[in-house]
């Protein structure tokens, strides 16, 4: 489990050795990966990431809402831009360290932003079909996995910061290699429970729903519920929740077998196991984002309610009666 211990192997080439190679001087198995990134394959990851990225900001700018959601999309995004900027770069020279280091660190964090968006949306599915439904309350949700996930991060960022100085020092980067798979290991147990918990949920709603019928939902997002964009974003969501499991615990099992391992030096698998996972996961929830196939769930709030933070307000129907209406809150 030795993560960037190409930089420093000792039966390798030091750092400043394999500065000085080329494709024309050195062998491609004395590189940072042993054999040269696609730049075809690469190439298109950084389009598809791009054009996610500026989707985002668009969907955003459009709905104004899951503001949260899409800091973390964005964020995402923008890691795996510049992470396949660095496996281009690693295309042109193999055997640099930038580029290199560039790649390894920023795919590895990307996808703990977008877990973090996916996190922020079951809230809100939870109010739409009845917190009556759910084991926890609805904003338990967030505040459990969140803070789960941050910690994935820190530890993922932590131990690529540390392995990246020792690469710089030519030293062994055990330890930090260590940190990163750990926060990666963690990362797949937080995702795992999330899924679980949605299963759960859903379980126990169709059980409630075949005892009850409809009295079992909430009749206030009924609308909602029966939009076909809100039906296909449940799809989307449960789709890229997976791609992004299955491209963590392949991450996990790659770097567990070391650098010198069958995974590690199969591009491959990387491009499909990597790439082509995150990338479904980002552009199913960009043609499905949740601020537009939520919209039918939206009940303005009057100022003096919003105001006062209120999660219910009064509105009069055209009698002049009074009618509670429970709102879809944008608590991210």
């Amino acid at each position: 489990m030795h993560l960037l211990n190409l930089v420093v192997r000792e039966e390798d080439k030091s750092g400043e050795e394999r500065a000085l190679c080329t494709l024309d001087t050195c062998p491609i198995d004395e590189s940072y990966y042993d054999y040269r990134p696609s730049l075809a394959a690469n190439g298109a990851f950084l389009a598809l990431f791009s054009l996610s990225l500026l989707a985002f900001l668009v969907q955003v700018t459009l709905s104004k809402r899951f503001i949260g959601f899409t800091i973390a999309m964005v964020s995402g995004c923008l890691l795996e831009v510049l992470g396949y900027i660095g496996r281009i770069m690693s295309y042109h020279n193999p055997f640099g360290e930038n580029g290199f280091l560039m790649q390894i660190c920023c795919l590895t964090i990307a996808p703990a932003f977008m877990a973090a968006g996916i996190y922020l949306t079951l809230s809100r599915i939870v109010v739409t079909f009845g917190p009556e439904n759910s084991r926890i309350k609805p904003l338990s949700y967030p505040r459990f996995f969140i803070p789960c996930d941050i910690l994935s991060l820190v530890l993922q960022a932590l131990g690529g910061g540390m392995a990246s100085a020792a690469s710089h020092s030519n030293k062994n980067p055990a330890n930090g290699n260590h940190i990163m798979v750990a926060g990666l290991a963690f990362q797949v147990f937080t995702l795992l429970v999330f899924m679980l918990l949605c299963a759960d949920f859903a379980v126990r709603t169709v059980l409630r729903m075949n005892r009850l019928g409809e009295a079992a939902l909430d009749p206030t997002h009924a609308t909602l519920r029966r939009s076909m964009k809100f039906r296909l974003f449940l799809v989307a969501l449960t789709l890229s929740t997976i791609c992004i499991f299955i491209r963590s615990v392949f991450r996990v099992v790659e770097l567990g077998e070391g650098w010198d391992g069958a995974l590690i030096k199969n591009q491959t698998l990387f491009i499909v196991l990597e790439g082509v996972m995150v990338v479904i996961a980002v552009l199913v929830l960009n043609l499905f984002h949740p601020g537009l196939c939520f919209r039918e769930g939206y009940i303005k709030k009057p100022k003096t309610e919003r105001q006062s933070g209120g999660r219910r307000f009064w509105q009069r129907n055209k009698s002049g009666d009074a009618n509670e209406k429970a709102v879809v809150q944008d608590e991210t």
